[in-house]
């Protein structure tokens, strides 16, 4: 799993690149420079109070408002005032304090239109020795990056905020309910009412008042708070000054944001420093006049132009706005921006068009420079110098190489390759060090990239309160040669990631924020951005908004590439252009994209300035709350990471392993319930006479609807009687022989237990089958004809509304109505019947029983498995009788008892509970159909609170309804009334692994209705055998282990703790019914394992089924069923026959002690063998369907279609992070649209047919390339 890296990439070559100094700070103008700027502030405010310090353009591009320095140092003043002379409210008594002292912290909230306003509160702040966080101003209670703001506040402890009057209006807010929270004594009406509170989720309470924090955002999103002292302002201001060469007089014009970096640090700080004046340009004016900022310049003679490379281009494309321009005063044109690498483009092509008449630019005009919120300004180019020189430095590299932080010369015109322009030489006074781009402090060689870091007086000086970064970025000790630090200056590290050239000169290929770290190789999202937009930009991507950022899968970083398009795309257009953008990106990157998705115009978050917020994007990507309309995966690509495929060893004989396990002492896997007496029993349809002669007016049997707490009941009289009439009606009506087989097609109901006893009666062999479902016909028909044609039933009985369903023409679409047998109606039994005794049948009958014998087939038992397959088995009288009385010794069932089942009665120990053992036992069964259920989930917990029954019987399908569908009712529940206290044990009937996740949401979902946390057990069953597992109503509690899910996959039990990586919960499956025994074996080589040890749970019991008799069946039939009902072990107990379940578990001797004070063996069941996928040669449960090859996922979703997309990308990050296995394609559709069998098991066979036919209607299918 360790990222490995390529040992034929190229590797840096040059010696250990020393620290490279700026010029010296002191020069012949740093006698005229003021010595502070308070003290500039105070120069210019009092001898130059009529000089324009700053104007701000309106939306019509005029210069509605200026500010002069006198109007600037008079408001100045009044702010500092207010700050520390008024007064709040801060307790319920009354006190009041002073809203700030010196060293508060307090917020600037002000939009990118009233810079004026700014300027004012800044140097207030400044004058009252408070320090301001200038922050940007939200729209919006939802924009994007909000809370994160409201966290940097709240960090920096800030406790009032300026803002304007205009800006406060906009606010949202709300009204203050608390006493305590006031605003400021005197406020005037511009502080909005007084129980008025600005409501931003994530900020904290402020007090808001009208009228040196800095801010850096991480690449995760999070914001900190710089610190920058009065001194590092003054030392960065004279650094300014002296590379720019500004003068007093002079005109800027600033495009960028004034609040924070290069807009700070020269609009705001180094203009007043120097008695500058500013003309502020407005983004949305931008917007709007792209040519503006250019207009200003010639009309106003500007030396200075503060933009970024993106003005530059906007003021190309504005071709019918350059008239009456001229550049010609324009000394430097500085691009805030410009280490970007895909700034050069812009400044190219700007210089190009601007340089000859009648623009007349100054062909050295262009001024890139680097810098961050933590150093300050790093470099910026200088204009002609006898020392430094005016020359600029480029370069084309390999992107290649830089990948693997290598600087390599490529070609010019590569596809591969990276134009870079340099960043301009160092500041004066600054020391710069480049380390490795890995985040540790070793210096890099001549020919590497890595992380700029500066030693300088005026970089920041720490994040506020946040320590451990602030040691971490802002007192680093390089490493030099023989690891030794090469001395005690400490270096503060910028963010920027790149390369020093010679003369100083600095080079930036990317930023840290933007780095994408990926298998080893280094990728700038910038880079990637300009990769994408050169695929058709103008025709796809709506306003080159595009956003890239990594996110963790499987223990490294994949790509992750969001656009937006534009409106009317077909989806075919969409695919298109997406798969050029891979191809383009493999080509040009060598490297492979997770996901790339597209989203609607105007759909991804935006930063304050119009951008795409990158980190709230990876944010709703990650959550799953995109909401992509298109998208296309590719892990196959680029997740490269996974543990090798598992190889097979050599096989082990099943006698060395035998051999091995003794001699180490382990125990060998065998197991078995306590023993049933050998007492003879009557038969079935003997048990419900004598129960008829001795208590005929007990009632067995009560079937409950939501509609009728009591829909039908049963007596043993009444039982036997309807019985009868319906063996008449199949003996003197039907004309059936003894011996033969009848479909019983009938819902939940009594009259099916009648019908199973009346063909008992008639000395018939019943087949109990699910009915159709009349909306489903074309689904449902095909199973029953498959069952009534493997049964060989020669007739079919059902009640009036199914035969009729049956004999339908919609019916008969599917099936041909005379291909059935002959149909009986129910309706058509005599009112009454009684056996002729004749001669034959006494010489035959074992004391008028429907079975000759009890070897003879009682009944047959269909069923169909997830995997789609139909399964059939009989069972012998011996076997339904000895089931019945196991059933009977676990669960304590007597005549006196009452129980509740709530199970589809068609096969396994579900047809036992529902028709058999309130015969057998005597005890009163209250029944409720599944489906019932469903229409009112209510009601099987309600009947279970009505009667205080201590014992139920129902499956996971009944348990999942409950949870979803009550969820919120929970209380309703409880004021009606409904307490299962008395609910001693609920039993889930299962063929399956436990569902131990469903199990503990029951129980913590109704445990205010006094559900004990212990009544939830399960079972086990399988096809040879109907009852094997069951917790009943003694025993230990159901014992729970971990186990590694990797060692699981490797058919390996390793038992770890609760909460451990990768661990699985597993809980048993209740306690060994009587008469059981099992063992566990290799399903290859079928030797006995030993304890703990995973293989197939193998049975032996007399209720063990039997393979269903087919006559003309083919050899290989009978030799399969030969191996699966009598299979013998090859090592161990050799000489037992067992059945072989085809489950794969293992047994556990816990320290749990049984009723007999022996130890207890816990049985626990993995999964089925047959729903196992073995995928790179190991083994997962259970498993979704293979197509081609390759794993098929198909989820539910239960949201909006606009949804649906968002499960792609989670569903295959969870499968390749959990199991280390790439997903091929997922399948989203409807709710409801992936079938269930009768336990709720998922029919993943049907599913997989339904989706290779086309007949699966998803709402959305991914096929990941």
């Amino acid at each position: 799993m360790a990222k490995i890296r390529d040992p034929e990439a190229p590797r840096p070559e040059g010696t250990i690149m020393n620290p490279v100094r700026g010029e010296a700070a002191h020069s012949n103008t740093n006698n005229t420079m003021p010595r502070s700027l308070d003290s500039a502030f105070h120069r210019f405010g009092t001898t130059a109070a009529k000089n324009v310090a700053a104007m701000v353009l309106d939306q019509s591009a005029k210069p509605s408002t200026q500010l002069t320095y006198g109007k600037l140092h008079s408001r100045a003043g009044k702010v500092a005032h207010m700050l520390l002379t008024k007064t709040v409210q801060i307790n319920k008594d009354g006190t009041k304090n002073c809203m700030c002292k010196p060293g508060d912290r307090v917020a600037l909230i002000y939009p990118n239109t009233q810079p004026l306003h700014f300027l004012a509160a800044f140097y207030g702040c400044l004058q009252a020795g408070v320090i301001p966080v200038p922050v940007e101003m939200p729209s919006s209670k939802r924009e994007a990056g909000i809370a994160q703001l409201g966290f940097l506040l709240g960090n920096c402890g800030v406790k009032v905020a300026l803002t304007s009057e205009s800006c406060y209006k906009g606010l949202p807010k709300k009204v203050n309910t608390s006493s305590v929270f006031s605003a400021p004594s005197g406020s005037t009406s511009l502080t909005g009412a007084a129980n008025e509170i600005v409501d931003f989720r994530g900020w904290p309470r402020l007090w808001w008042a009208v009228t040196e924090h800095m801010y850096t955002t991480g690449n995760d999103g999070t914001v900190k708070g710089v610190c920058v002292t009065r001194q590092a302002v003054f030392a960065h201001c004279r650094a300014l000054t002296t590379a720019m060469e500004y003068k007093e007089d002079e005109t800027m014009v600033c495009v960028v944001d004034f609040k924070r970096e290069v807009g700070l640090w020269h609009a705001i700080l180094a203009s007043v420093f120097n008695g500058m004046r500013v003309i502020f340009v407005p983004y949305s004016l931008m917007k709007m006049n792209p040519a503006t900022w250019m207009h200003m310049v010639s009309k106003y003679q500007a030396t200075t132009a503060l933009v970024k490379s993106r003005d530059l281009h906007w003021a190309l494309l504005a071709t019918r706005d350059h008239k009456d321009i001229s550049l010609s005063s324009l000394r430097t044109l500085l691009v805030a921006d410009g280490a970007n690498p895909w700034s050069l483009s812009s400044c190219d092509a700007f210089a190009a068009a601007f340089s000859p008449a009648p623009y007349n630019l100054r062909p050295d005009a262009m001024c890139p420079c680097a810098g961050s919120s933590e150093t300050g300004t790093i470099s910026i180019r200088r204009r002609g110098n006898a020392q430094l020189g005016s020359q600029s430095g480029r370069g084309v590299l390999s992107m290649s190489a830089l990948s693997h932080c290598v600087v390599r010369v490529d070609q010019e015109n590569s596809l591969t390759s990276l134009t870079l322009q340099d960043a301009g030489q160092i500041v004066a006074g600054a020391v710069v060090v480049v380390t490795a781009i890995d985040g540790s402090n070793r210096l890099c060689q001549a020919d590497e990239i890595g992380e700029i870091c500066v030693s300088a007086n005026s970089t920041a000086q720490l994040y506020w309160a946040l320590d451990g970064q602030t040691q971490h970025t802002f007192k680093v000790e390089p490493i030099g040669e023989y690891g030794k630090p090469i001395g005690a200056v400490r270096y503060v590290r910028s963010g920027l990631i790149g390369f020093m050239g010679p003369d100083g000169m600095v080079f930036v290929v990317a930023r840290r924020q933007s780095l994408l770290a990926v298998s080893g190789r280094y990728h700038s999202a910038d880079d990637i951005i300009a990769t994408v937009l050169a695929v058709e930009p103008m025709k796809f991507v709506y306003r080159g908004r595009i956003c890239v950022f990594s996110t963790s899968v499987l223990r490294d970083e994949r790509i992750v590439i969001v656009a937006e398009q534009k409106p009317n795309c077909s989806e075919e257009e969409a695919f298109d252009w997406i798969t050029r953008v891979l191809r383009a990106i493999d080509t040009i990157h060598q490297v492979g994209i997770y996901c790339c998705a597209l989203v609607p115009a105007n759909h991804l978050p935006k930063t304050p300035l119009g951008g795409v917020h990158v980190s709230e994007t990876k944010q709703r990507f990650e959550n799953g709350d995109l909401h992509p309309s298109t998208l296309l995966m590719c892990p196959h690509n680029c997740v490269l990471n996974l543990p090798k495929p598992r190889e097979r060893q050599a096989d082990v004989g099943p006698a060395a392993m035998f051999v091995g396990n003794i001699v180490q002492g382990v125990r060998i896997a065998v197991a078995k319930g306590r023993n049933i007496d050998d007492e003879p029993s009557l038969p079935l349809l003997e048990c419900l006479r004598s129960r008829a002669q001795t208590s005929p007016d007990h009632r067995i049997l009560t079937l409950v609807t939501a509609k009728n707490a009591e829909q039908d009941t049963a007596t043993c009289a009444t039982l036997l009687k309807r019985a009868e009439r319906i063996a008449g009606l199949l003996t003197d009506r039907a004309r059936l022989s003894r011996g033969d087989h009848v479909a019983l097609i009938f819902p939940p109901s009594i009259d099916l237990v009648a019908a199973f006893f009346g063909c008992l009666s008639a000395g018939l062999v019943p087949v109990c089958i699910r009915p159709p479902v009349a909306s489903d016909l074309n689904t449902t028909l095909g199973p029953i004809r498959m069952m009534v044609d493997m049964s060989k039933a020669v007739a079919i009985l059902a009640p009036a509304n199914v035969s009729k369903l049956l004999k339908s023409k919609e019916a008969a679409h599917s099936i041909d109505s005379n291909a059935w047998p002959m149909i009986l109606d129910l309706e058509d039994a005599p009112s009454s019947w009684r056996r002729k005794n004749t001669v034959a049948s006494d010489t035959t009958t074992s004391g008028s029983s429907g079975a000759a014998s009890k070897d003879e087939i009682c009944y047959l038992d269909f069923s169909i498995n997830s995997s789609g397959q139909l399964q059939g088995s009989s069972m012998s009288e011996a076997s339904a009788i000895t089931v019945c009385k196991s059933v009977k010794v676990s669960s304590e069932l007597y005549p006196s008892r009452h129980v509740v089942v709530c199970a589809p009665p068609y096969s396994g120990i579900s047809l036992v509970l529902w028709c058999l053992s309130s015969v057998y036992s005597g005890h009163h069964t209250t029944l409720i159909p599944p489906s019932e259920v469903d229409a009112q989930p209510s009601l099987f917990l309600t009947t279970l609170s009505n009667l205080k029954v201590r014992d139920a019987f129902t499956t996971y399908s009944t348990i999942n309804s409950c949870v979803t569908q009550l969820a919120t009712s929970v209380e309703s529940l409880k004021e009606r009334g409904c307490n299962l206290a008395m609910l001693r044990s609920c039993v889930a009937i299962a063929e399956e692994r436990p569902r131990i996740a469903l199990m503990n949401s029951f129980c913590k979902l109704f445990a205010p209705l006094a559900l004990n946390n212990r009544a939830i057990s399960t079972s086990f069953s399988s096809r040879v055998n109907a009852a094997i597992c069951m917790q009943g109503a003694s025993g230990p509690e159901p014992s729970t282990v971990y186990v590694d899910a990797r060692a699981l996959r490797n058919d390996r039990i390793s038992l770890v703790g609760k909460g451990a990586p990768h661990s699985v919960a597993l809980i048993e499956s209740g306690k060994l019914l009587p008469g059981v025994k099992i063992a566990i074996a290799n399903p290859e080589t079928r030797g006995q394992c030993a304890d703990s040890h995973l293989g197939e749970i193998w049975v032996a019991s007399v209720h063990n089924a039997s393979p269903l008799n087919r006559t003309g069946g083919a050899a290989f039939t009978e030799e399969v069923n030969a191996d699966v009902y009598n299979a013998r072990l090859t090592t161990g107990d050799t000489k037992t026959r067992w059945a072989r379940t085809g489950y794969l578990g293992f047994l556990r001797q816990t320290q749990s002690i049984t009723e007999h004070g022996e130890l207890h063996d816990a049985v626990f069941v993995v999964g089925a063998l047959n729903e196992s996928l073995v995928l790179r040669g190991m083994r997962y449960h259970p498993a979704v369907f293979t197509w081609n090859h390759l794993v098929v996922i198909a989820a539910e979703c239960t949201g909006t279609e606009s949804d649906a997309l968002d499960l792609v990308p989670a569903i295959t990050s969870a499968v390749l992070e959990e199991h280390h296995l790439i997903v091929g394609v997922v399948v989203v559709v409807d709710p409801g649209s992936i079938r269930h069998g009768p336990g709720g098991e998922k029919l993943r066979s049907t599913i997989r047919s339904l989706f290779l036919e086309e007949k699966l209607n998803p709402i959305y299918v991914a096929y990941h390339m």
